[in-house]
C-alpha cells in the first residue's frame, strides 16, 4: 500500500512538473494562474488534469479543440512515478521508523529528483539548462547531505578550529572533480563539445553521488550517449558534428548509479580481482 502511495504521488508530482516545464518554456510562473490548453488557450477543469487518467480518457487529444497532447506529459508523470518509488526502496528502505529529520530528508531528494526531472525534458527540448531550476537544486542537495550525516561529527569544534567531517568532503570533492571535468572540456573545444550548463549540473550531480559513484555516473553517461549518438547516425537522424543535449545522459547516468551503483562497482572489482 505505501509503495502505490509513493507511485501515485509520484505521478502528481510529475504532473506538477509538466506544468512548471510548460510555463518555463513560455517565461510564465507557474504560481500564477490556472493550466489551459497551450493551442486554444481554453481552461482545463479538474477532469482534464488528472495524471495519465485523463490523457487516456480524452485518447490524448484536448476535450475542447481536438488538438493532440503531447506524449510528453503521461511519460513524464509515469517516469516520475516510477523514479519516486525507486528512491523510496533503494534510499529509504526502513521507513517504519519514522522521524522528522527522515521525513525531511525524504523531502529534499524527492526535490532534487524531481529538478532533475525537469532539466532532462528541458534541455532534451531546448538545448539549455535552465539556471532557475539548477540552482536551488544544488542548494538543496547540499542540505540534504548535511542532514544525511548528520551527527556530531559532521561540524566540530576542537583545539586547533573548525572541521568539516570526512563524509562531506567525500560529496564536495566529488562535486568539484566533476565540475572541473566538465570545465577543462569546455574551455578545450571552447563551447563546442560541452555547454557551460553541463560544467554547473556536475556540481549538483557530485553532491548526488559522491566519490566514487561520480565515476560510474559520468562513465555511463559517456556510454549512453555513444550508444544513442552512433544510433542516430546509423539512423540518418545526426550527422558527426551535429550538436546532442547531454544532460540527459548525465542525467540517466546518475539515476543508475545512484539506484546500482554499489553493485555495478563491486561486480566490476570482483571481476577485476578473479
Amino acid at each position: 500500500m505505501v509503495n502505490i502511495l509513493i507511485f501515485l504521488l509520484g505521478v502528481a508530482i510529475g504532473s506538477f512538473l509538466n506544468c512548471v516545464l510548460y510555463r518555463l518554456e513560455i517565461g510564465k510562473s507557474f504560481l500564477h494562474g490556472r493550466s489551459y490548453c497551450p493551442n486554444c488557450k481554453h481552461t482545463l477543469a479538474w477532469t482534464d488534469l488528472i495524471p495519465v487518467i485523463s490523457f487516456l480518457w480524452l485518447q490524448g487529444k484536448c476535450r475542447y479543440c481536438g488538438n493532440r497532447i503531447s506524449l510528453q506529459y503521461p511519460l513524464v508523470e509515469i517516469a516520475t512515478g516510477m523514479v519516486f518509488l525507486l528512491i523510496f526502496n533503494f534510499q529509504f528502505p526502513i521507513f517504519n521508523q519514522f522521524s522528522i529529520i527522515q521525513f525531511l530528508n525524504l523531502t529534499l531528494l524527492l526535490y532534487v529528483v524531481s529538478s532533475l526531472i525537469i532539466i532532462f525534458v528541458y534541455d532534451l527540448k531546448h538545448y539549455v539548462i535552465p539556471d532557475s531550476v539548477l540552482f536551488p537544486a544544488i542548494i538543496v542537495a547540499f542540505l540534504y547531505r548535511i542532514l544525511d550525516f548528520r551527527n556530531l561529527n559532521l561540524f566540530r569544534i576542537s583545539d586547533f578550529g573548525f572541521f568539516i567531517s570526512t563524509p562531506l568532503i567525500n560529496y564536495l570533492v566529488a562535486s568539484f572533480l566533476a565540475s572541473v571535468f566538465f570545465l577543462l572540456i569546455f574551455l578545450v573545444s571552447k563551447g563546442q563539445w560541452m555547454g557551460f550548463g553541463d560544467v554547473k549540473l556536475a556540481l549538483l550531480l557530485g553532491f548526488i553521488l559522491g566519490f566514487p559513484n561520480i565515476l560510474l555516473g559520468l562513465f555511463l553517461a559517456f556510454l549512453f550517449g555513444a550508444i544513442i549518438g552512433i544510433g542516430c547516425i546509423i539512423l540518418d537522424k545526426k550527422g558527426l558534428k551535429s550538436e546532442m543535449p547531454f544532460a540527459p545522459f548525465l542525467i540517466v547516468g546518475t539515476l543508475v548509479a545512484m539506484f546500482w551503483g554499489g553493485q555495478m562497482i563491486d561486480w566490476y572489482i570482483r571481476f577485476l580481482i578473479f
